[in-house]
This record gives C-alpha cells, sequence and structure tokens, in this order.
C-alpha cells in the first residue's frame, strides 16, 4: 500500500489601513492586445476586480458551492463539482475576492477540450504530465498537444464531501487511469479545506502579525492512497501531487516563498524559473 500527503497552506495578507487590498487589483488596459487577451479569460481588464461577495454569489448560483468562515469572519468558497477546490477567498472587512475566475466558463456550465480552465485559488492536481509516465497521455498516443488530456479526476469529475462543519470541508474520490506506458493505477483521493483564524495562521507561521492587517488563512491537506493490488515502483512510472492556484493580478501583488537552505546539489535548486517561459530576473529576489 502506498499513501501520498501533502499539506499546503496560505494566508493572504492585506494593508488595508494604508493600502487597501494588495491582492486581487486587475491593473489596467494598456493596449488593445492586452485587452483582447484578458477579455477572452472571461473577465475584463478593464472592469473593477469584483468584491469577494460577489465572487461567491456567482459560484454559489452557477456551482454547487459554498462557504466556509473563520470564528474571525474571513471565508472562503469551495466548488465540490471542481474537486473541492478553493475558488476565491475573502477578508471580514470586505474588499476584492483574491481567486481568479472564469466568469464566461462558468456560467456556461461547460467542459473544453484538453483542460477546463475555470480558475481557482488552490486545486488539487496530479503529475507527470509529459514523458513515459504521463497520465496525461493514454497509452500509443503521440506527445503532442492534440494529445494532451487533463484526466477527468482532476478537471470534470466532482468529489463526495463527507464532513462539512463551519469551517472545514472532507472531500473523497476514487479513479482508476493509467500512465502513457500503459501501467493502471488505482487511486483514493482524500482532501480536507480549513479556514484558519489570523492568530492560528500566525502562529504556525511564526511570525507576529501586526494591527492593521487583515488576514484571510486556509490550508488544504491532500492525501493519495493505492487502493489497487499492483504496488507503485519507479519501474512503471510514479506520481505527484501538485497544488494550483490562480489568483487576481496586481502591480504590488508578493508571492513569499519559504525553502530550506543548504547544499543545492542535496536539496535540488529552489525554484524552477523557466516553466512555460522564463521568469525575468527582477521579479525573484531572495530575502
Amino acid at each position: 500500500m502506498k499513501i501520498m500527503k501533502m499539506r499546503c497552506a496560505v494566508a493572504t495578507l492585506s494593508l488595508s489601513v494604508l493600502f487597501g487590498l494588495m491582492a486581487g487589483c486587475t491593473p489596467p488596459v494598456e493596449d488593445e492586445e492586452t485587452k483582447d487577451v484578458t477579455e477572452e479569460s472571461g473577465q475584463p481588464a478593464a472592469a473593477e476586480p469584483k468584491s469577494y461577495a460577489e465572487d461567491a454569489a456567482f459560484l454559489i448560483e452557477n456551482t454547487d458551492g459554498f462557504e466556509l468562515k473563520s470564528s474571525d469572519g474571513s471565508s472562503i468558497t469551495v466548488v465540490p463539482a471542481y474537486q473541492g477546490r478553493v475558488m476565491t477567498s475573502g477578508f471580514a472587512s470586505g474588499g476584492a475576492g483574491n481567486g481568479w475566475l472564469n466568469y464566461d466558463l462558468i456560467e456556461k456550465g461547460e467542459f473544453t477540450p484538453h483542460i477546463s480552465p475555470f480558475g481557482g485559488e488552490d486545486r488539487f492536481w496530479m503529475g507527470p504530465e509529459g514523458g513515459q509516465y504521463a497520465i496525461f497521455f493514454q497509452p500509443d498516443t503521440e506527445f503532442t498537444v492534440d494529445d494532451w488530456q487533463t484526466p477527468d479526476f482532476i478537471d470534470t469529475s466532482g468529489y463526495d464531501y463527507t464532513k462539512v462543519s463551519a469551517s472545514e470541508a472532507v472531500f473523497t474520490h476514487s479513479a482508476v487511469f493509467k500512465n502513457w506506458s500503459g501501467f493502471e493505477f488505482s487511486v483514493d483521493v482524500l482532501r480536507t479545506v480549513r479556514v484558519k483564524e489570523a492568530g492560528a495562521a500566525g502562529s504556525e507561521l511564526g511570525v507576529e502579525l501586526p494591527e492593521g492587517v487583515d488576514v484571510v488563512a486556509y490550508e488544504t491537506e491532500n492525501v493519495v492512497k493505492n487502493s489497487g493490488d499492483a504496488p507503485w515502483a519507479k519501474e512503471t512510472g510514479l506520481l505527484s501531487v501538485w497544488i494550483l492556484g490562480m489568483l487576481k493580478p496586481s502591480d504590488t501583488t508578493t508571492v513569499v516563498v519559504p525553502y530550506n537552505e543548504g547544499d543545492v546539489d542535496d536539496l535540488g535548486k529552489i525554484v524552477t524559473d523557466n516553466y512555460f517561459g522564463k521568469v525575468p530576473s527582477d521579479r525573484l529576489k531572495d530575502m
């Protein structure tokens, strides 16, 4: 039996007194090309960012989504149909929602070829995507975009929820699928989503949050279990667990990524900065 477990914690901070909402501000349109691209995504760039309350109401109306709330009033909206995805989060004091949502596609309620980009802040994902052990290519297919397909269990399949409280929801799902080499996986997924109050989030991060800072914090715990008879082995291909997030863009958004110091040869490189294109060096700062 093989069990994989991943825990992802998110804390979004806003200096509401001095600067307003630091996450979720849509940049102004600079030219027609930018305008066209952003409008096709489902949320026009020229529009003011929607509030969390508007985002949550839209999701609840158009999906099976529901809210989880912390004791201090911050909130997230979770959608079981989208694999228990955290779609957006909001501060107790109000303001824009933090998650990017593809309004047009969600409202249509349709899936699209290869992947359905509904958006969302925290989604469960698995790999590998490419190579001889890829789960995004069926056996005997070519490694081309036409044959690349996101597996149903991380794209179009809804998850059951077995427990829901004011601040926590537990989701389960079972799936059977093959990698490109033909090995069949039988997988049980257990996903837990929790909203946390600011004090608890600060303690876990080892920081003291100053007065005047709005916080919405949540964590997801994702456990993958081999429910089949065949063991998972390097020779037939292994699986990886990712967490993907899409946030509303802003000229002032800052992402803090903690890492363990040490020899890169032993620990691996600190950050992959060339995934789907090189990240400019002026956007990466070692603190």
